[in-house]
This record gives C-alpha cells, sequence and structure tokens, in this order.
C-alpha cells in the first residue's frame, strides 16, 4: 500500500484520515491543533514535523484546510509539501479552494515530475465519519485512477470530473445549491410561522412533495431544533461563497442568488454567528420578519 501523508485534522480530516488508518494505509499526520494529530498517533498513525517532513515520508500527501491561502502555504510554501516530495509523487487537495490554485498548484507539481488532483468533498462531518463522502475530481485521468482506491476508503460517489480545477468548480457549483436551498428552507419556515401556521406541518407535507430535498429534511429539522451546533460552520460556508464569487467575477458571469444568499450569511457573521451550523441562516429571515420558525 502507498505511504499516505495527511495534513489537516480538523472537523472532516480528522475522521478522513482515521478512515484511512482504520483501512491499514500507512499513515503521517500532521496538525496545526496537537490533539487531533495526538489522537491520530494513539491510533496509529507517525508524527510529521512540518509538511515537507510529511511529503518526504509520504508517496501520497492529502491535504484538507481551511481556505486557499492555508492550502497555497502548505503546499507551495517554504518547507511546503512540494518541497519534500519525491519525483512520482502525488498531492491529493480535498480542501475547498479556488480552481485558479487547483490549476497552479497542478501546474508546480508537473513541473517538480509530481502529480496533482484536487478533490473537494461534500456531505459534512457525518459523511467523513462514515465514509460516504461525495468526491469529485479533477486531474489527470489516469491519476485520478491510481487515487482511486485511496478515495474509496473515505466516500461513496466518487466522480472523476475533468483536468485540473474541474473539481474544485465542481464544488463551487454544489456550495451555490447548498446555500440558495438553505436560504429558501428558511424562507418558508418564516413565512409559515409569520402566517401562524405550524412549521413542522408544513415541513412534514413539503417533504412528500416535489419540493422536498435532503436540505428541507435535515436543515428543516435542525430549524425546528433550533440545533446550530455547527456540522459545517456558517464562516465556511461563507468562505466557499467568496469563492464561488471570485472565480465567477474571474468569468465574467453573473451570480445574483449567489450574491444576496452571500449578504445574508454576512449578517449572521457580522452578528457573531460564524461558529455556528450553517442552517443559522434562518435567523437572519427570522429578524427580518420578527418571528422565530
Amino acid at each position: 500500500m502507498e505511504r499516505l501523508g495527511f495534513i489537516g485534522l480538523g472537523i472532516m480530516g480528522k475522521p478522513m484520515a482515521l478512515n484511512l488508518l482504520k483501512a491499514g494505509y500507512p499513515l503521517i499526520v500532521l496538525s496545526r491543533a496537537p490533539g487531533p494529530q495526538n489522537e491520530l498517533v494513539a491510533a496509529g498513525a507517525t508524527a510529521g514535523k512540518s509538511p515537507q517532513d510529511v511529503a518526504g515520508q509520504s508517496d501520497v500527501v492529502i491535504t484538507m484546510l481551511p481556505d486557499s491561502p492555508d492550502v497555497e502555504q502548505v503546499v507551495l510554501g517554504r518547507d511546503g509539501v512540494l518541497e519534500g516530495l519525491q519525483s512520482g509523487g502525488l498531492v491529493i487537495d480535498m480542501s475547498t479552494v479556488l480552481p485558479s490554485l487547483a490549476r497552479h498548484i497542478a501546474d508546480v507539481a508537473q513541473q517538480k515530475g509530481c502529480a496533482a488532483l484536487d478533490a473537494p468533498v461534500s456531505g459534512g462531518q457525518v459523511g467523513a465519519e462514515n465514509g460516504t463522502l461525495s468526491i469529485m475530481v479533477g486531474g489527470p485521468a489516469p491519476t485520478f485512477e491510481r487515487a482511486k482506491p485511496i478515495f474509496q476508503k473515505m466516500g461513496q460517489n466518487i466522480v472523476y470530473i475533468g483536468e485540473a480545477g474541474a473539481g474544485q468548480v465542481t464544488k463551487a457549483a454544489n456550495q451555490i445549491v447548498c446555500a440558495a436551498t438553505i436560504a429558501t428552507v428558511s424562507e418558508a419556515m418564516v413565512f409559515a410561522a409569520k402566517a401562524g401556521v405550524d412549521p413542522a406541518k408544513v415541513r412534514e407535507a413539503l417533504l412528500g412533495g416535489f419540493a422536498q430535498s435532503r436540505i428541507l429534511d435535515l436543515y428543516g429539522n435542525r430549524i425546528l431544533q433550533r440545533n446550530f451546533q455547527p456540522g459545517f460552520k456558517m464562516k465556511l460556508h461563507r468562505k466557499d461563497m467568496a469563492i464561488v464569487l471570485n472565480t465567477a467575477r474571474e468569468l465574467g458571469v453573473a451570480l445574483p442568488v449567489s450574491a444576496i444568499v452571500t449578504e445574508l450569511m454576512n449578517a449572521v457573521i457580522a452578528g457573531n454567528g460564524g461558529e455556528l451550523d450553517n442552517s443559522a441562516l434562518v435567523t437572519v429571515f427570522e429578524k427580518l420578519a420578527n418571528v422565530r420558525a
């Protein structure tokens, strides 16, 4: 089995790395927070000292980091992954970052005799823990085939999209749909409450019709239960929407719905809601309507 490095052991990264370890892969891990790294080491992983050190001990390095600058620093920066990875090595970035950065990493990796894939995920913490993530992959097709057995230990719906950056474009599209759907579910439930109709009954009825969706099911229930413990933090979804809008600006594409939902997210974050689950978007609609769903 190939030796794997895993950098970034947050809400998503830690369970993903644990699934690889359980599958029997030799694993070198690195995290800014010592707690998750120590937990992985106790389970059988080896601790890395730096991204370069992790890469030097690995055939494949996976990164799962918060934002584009983090990935750029860890992969391309001083003491970074591509300073330690040997020729023939592979770097897989499973973070959500700018498509332009994914393409740049692929170019630099190729110049160093290595390969790169962008492979962002969807499915949240539960999907990461259960190994049922949806994984959207960009990069060379033969490299995807090499990495596919690794992906199969972390996800179920694994789709090769196209060349470098295509995975990140797909993830951006995913975040557009999720953000807009969370907003419309929130709006519908606040509308029902303002009209004096039980939002729980409205949700139950809609789940049996054409408006049914996974977000109406899961996020609608979070709203009803006032459960805003983060599965996916508001500030991270807003970060993803910034990627959407920045990429749209590069392409000259107008995304008015995405722009409006991003401003609603900004309102939640301005009210100290950045650490809450993204379903807390409903609180903006509640304030506008002076009602609680």
